[in-house]
């Protein structure tokens, strides 16, 4: 079974993967933090934030993305780019899970 982040994160990853995204990686780990998920979508990296949340109150899933959690966010996938041996294009993007609801927010943020 799942626990609540794992489930957010499996929905995330398969929503985007029908929209014609490839899943690298999810949960890539480093001393500066954590991406949920990394995919290609063409010749980009996409580095991308599952959030989920019952409710809008405090301002819902997108308000919780603030300027730590980017540059935490941005540190992680500068470490992850460092392996490649080529860096490709890349952007953050958001996904936001609403009970039901799914919202992408594409190039949520920039580097």
């Amino acid at each position: 079974m799942l626990k609540p982040g794992e489930q957010a994160e499996q929905r995330a990853a398969d929503y985007l993967c029908a929209r014609g995204l490839k899943l690298v990686e999810k949960n890539y780990r480093c001393r500066f933090g954590e991406i949920d998920l990394i995919l290609r979508d063409g010749a980009t990296l996409v580095f991308v934030e599952v959030r989920s949340r019952a409710s809008h109150q405090f301002g819902g899933a997108a308000a919780s993305i603030d300027a730590r959690k980017q540059h935490k966010l941005i540190a992680t996938a500068q470490h992850y780019l460092a392996s490649l041996p080529r860096t490709p294009p890349c952007r953050f993007d958001a996904v936001l899970l609403h009970g039901e609801q799914i919202e992408w927010l594409q190039n949520a943020f920039g580097a």
